[in-house]
């Protein structure tokens, strides 16, 4: 008898302290809730775009200056931050958010749990430091860094439109698409993908528009572009991004590649191009990448555009 009466003792004991440890578990979840919104807020802050107008980058600016120039041209979500992954084993590649408990034992419940809908999420944000890895590469396995953006804001904005080509005939197309920004006097850059397989024509706003006036606008572009060209057909011509109007619920949108990847840089891939009409002299020779040029890049206000 005495020894039942122990074990009801016992079990009563570990089951309010189970209840101790929920409650304390559930108070330092709204706590963490509570600090991670307040830290998004201050990258938010920071992430205000500084007026480049005024202040060109050329080559001869610092190093900081032209990593703040990238991040000012190519902004997205500040929050979190798309980074390239590879299985050397399976030869399978794709990208994920960047996040500090990516696969940590008992927390990470990848590939279960997706990202979106994780509790345990602490994203990465595209820091100073993130880009230039991305643009300085490294030593060992730290060169092939490869970070991306989510160009689709929260509120379901965007700072620039890119459109992507692929296949045989995506320098044609591209050059075709550009020739049509000129006409219509919006600003429009040609970079080659990281492959060298593709390209993106990039546009950039000079304030952040809505991405469904965004989208429209890209339609628009192309769908002139293949009127006055149809004997070009578009059949390289892949998507825009961002590549939806609204937020998916618990997503992030369609991500893209940034540009002037270091290793791919070295091998002549994920550079922006000259604007020659020739296709062919448009792929032999690289410009000044967009970091040097700052004084010409790409920027325009939506109210000129639509």
């Amino acid at each position: 008898m005495a020894d039942r009466s122990g074990t009801e003792t016992e079990l009563a004991r570990v089951r309010a302290r189970l209840a101790e440890l929920d409650k304390e578990q559930r108070q330092l979840l709204q706590e963490l809730s509570a600090l991670e919104a307040k830290q998004t807020a201050e990258i938010a802050a920071q992430a205000k775009r500084p007026s480049f107008e005024n202040a060109p980058v050329t080559n001869m600016s610092t190093s900081r200056e032209k990593v703040e120039l990238f991040r000012t041209l190519f902004a997205g979500r500040p929050d979190v931050f798309p980074v390239r992954w590879e299985n050397r084993k399976t030869g399978r590649a794709g990208y994920s958010p960047a996040c500090f408990n990516e696969w940590v034992k008992g927390i990470c419940g990848k590939p279960t749990v997706k990202c979106g809908d994780c509790k345990h999420q602490r994203f990465i944000p595209p820091d100073v430091g993130i880009i230039e890895r991305h643009l300085r590469g490294g030593d060992g396995h730290s060169a092939d860094f490869v970070a991306g953006v989510y160009p689709l804001l929260r509120d379901d904005t965007c700072w620039f439109l890119a459109a992507d080509f692929d296949k045989a005939s995506w320098a044609e197309d591209a050059c075709a698409l550009l020739a049509t920004c000129r006409t219509k006097g919006v600003p429009a850059a040609l970079e080659r993908s990281r492959s060298g397989n593709g390209g993106h024509v990039w546009i950039f706003f000079a304030e952040p528009v809505s991405a469904r006036a965004a989208r429209q606008l890209g339609s628009a572009l192309i769908t002139e572009t293949m009127e006055k060209r149809p004997e070009i057909g578009f059949a390289s011509y892949d998507r825009l991004f961002p590549n939806q109007d609204t937020m998916p619920v618990g997503g992030f949108g369609n991500l893209i590649a940034l540009p002037l990847q270091h290793s791919a840089r070295r091998v002549g891939n994920s550079v922006f191009l000259n604007q020659d009409r020739d296709a062919a002299a448009h792929l032999r020779k690289a410009s000044r990448s967009l970091l040097c040029r700052a004084a010409s890049a790409p920027r325009c206000l939506a109210s000129r555009l639509l």
